[in-house]
């Protein structure tokens, strides 16, 4: 059974930084475009960054040039890099194929506030 497993989330402050890590347990992961995903509450979930086979990335303007998707196809992993969070960017993180393909894992909490 495919599983996605996201870590990294935290408690951080305005201004603050946080590593996002997702290994995918599939054996033809090199495949697949990959997406970071995120869900406010009261919110739809939303994709802020994603990353091609061939390790192109596109952010959605409200992250552009704050965070960084890359790819570890060796470890079968997806990682996105957060700097300058702010209260904005509070939400559960998921990884997932872009377009998405898998059932979603369980994400983790990103929290940002003093």
């Amino acid at each position: 059974q495919v599983q996605l497993v996201e870590s990294g989330g935290g408690l951080v402050q305005p201004g603050g930084s946080l590593r996002l890590s997702c290994v995918v347990s599939r054996s033809n992961f090199i495949l697949y475009h990959m997406g970071w995903y995120r869900q406010a509450p009261g919110k739809q979930r939303e994709l802020v960054a994603s990353i091609t086979t061939g390790g192109t990335t596109n952010y959605a303007d409200s992250v552009k040039g704050r965070f960084a998707i890359s790819r570890d196809n060796a470890k079968n992993s997806v990682y996105l890099q957060m700097n300058s969070l702010t209260p904005e960017d509070t939400a559960v993180y998921y990884c997932n194929t872009n377009p998405v393909r898998m059932s979603w894992g369980q994400g983790t909490q990103v929290t940002v506030s003093s």
